[in-house]
């Protein structure tokens, strides 16, 4: 089944990688060695992945851990070699251009050992500037913007160690952007967070990050919230495959979106007989200042929201009492299984 549909490939991207390949060699045990001396057996990371990043896009690969998500990331960087197929940079071979590559991609690991605790943010930052062969006044002027950018600048002279893990973050992506790299590859960067530094860490990636930096972004995630809340277009890996890729809206129209969650004071209405109403095995908490509590259904309404606004509409009408109506989230077993679906039907097709 090919991936890319023809709209697609109309024009190339910043990024554009066909049938990339890597395998590892997988030790073998004494038994295997000794039925099958001379076989090799290996692994696959990666398996004839091919898609494309637009300039200034923020593309999502969205997977489980072993997916080969950090796997591609190294590649583009230029890290590890593929086996097979090929990855462009820029119009750069990450193979054959390493050095041209290297200038134009800045990869943000979720690391925090690649900072100097010890030092203070503007020394861990000059130093690195100092590697990137910055120096004088032009160094000290892009550590200042850096800095500024990432909204460190009030910090600029605290010990790393001091930092909470969300500010850490805002360094690496800081010591990234040293280079004005054309593309920013980041691998589960919101991993170590917080919930709430996890959303703010989000936002400061679309507002500084995409629109004041101008980066294209690879944003590497197991995180199906973080991938459809931030990506303009998510590719779906899950053991070296990339299963589907496309936008939030075209990804969702696989998806089972037909279930809805209800919280209602009369679970025992009629009206829920047509809608295949089953209760939510969990504990609903009381409604904050209503001591009676509500009972939490799950229902099926095909159709959309047209059909979803009939249906609340015949409820109200009927005396159902509702206080509350929303679709179920889908999590990332969900989007992976759909994707599983559809690819076998593109195969059977």
């Amino acid at each position: 089944m090919e991936l890319t549909p023809a709209s697609d490939m109309a024009a190339p991207g910043v990024i554009d990688i066909h049938k990339l390949t890597k395998r590892y060699s997988v030790r073998r045990s004494i038994g295997e060695i000794v039925r099958a001396p001379g076989e090799r057996a290996v692994a696959y990371a990666l398996r004839e992945v091919s898609f494309h990043v637009n300039e200034g896009e923020f593309f999502g690969l969205l997977g489980p851990n072993g997916a080969g998500k950090t796997t591609l990331l190294r590649i583009l960087a230029t890290l590890i070699l593929p086996d097979e197929g090929t990855a462009i940079v820029g119009g750069r071979d990450v193979v054959r251009d390493a050095a041209d590559v290297r200038r134009e991609v800045a990869l943000v690991l979720s690391d925090e050992r690649g900072l100097y605790w010890r030092l203070s943010a503007h020394e861990n930052l000059r130093l690195f500037a100092t590697l990137h062969d910055l120096h004088g006044q032009e160094m000290r002027n892009r550590v200042n913007e850096v800095m500024s950018l990432v909204g460190l600048a009030e910090a600029r002279s605290k010990m790393v160690g001091a930092f909470s893990s969300g500010m850490r973050q805002r360094l690496l992506i800081a010591r990234g952007l040293l280079r004005r790299p054309r593309v920013l590859l980041l691998d589960e960067p919101t991993r170590s967070l917080d919930p709430v530094a996890a959303r703010d860490f989000r936002s400061f990636l679309v507002e500084d990050v995409v629109n004041r930096a101008g980066c294209t972004i690879v944003l590497a995630t197991h995180s199906a919230e973080e991938a459809f809340g931030l990506c303009t277009r998510i590719g779906i890996l899950d053991r070296g495959r990339l299963l589907d890729h496309g936008t939030m809206g075209e990804l969702a129209r696989h998806l089972d979106r037909d279930r809805y969650r209800v919280w209602t004071r009369t679970p025992g209405h009629r009206m829920w007989d047509g809608l295949d109403a089953r209760p939510v095995q969990q504990p609903v908490p009381a409604v904050a200042g209503d001591g009676e509590g509500w009972t939490q259904l799950e229902v099926t309404i095909p159709g959309g929201m047209a059909a979803s606004a009939r249906v609340l509409s015949n409820l109200a009408g009927s005396g159902v009492v509702v206080g509350r109506f929303e679709q179920v989230p889908f999590t990332l077993a969900d989007v992976i299984e759909s994707a599983i679906s559809h690819d076998r039907r593109g195969h059977h097709a």
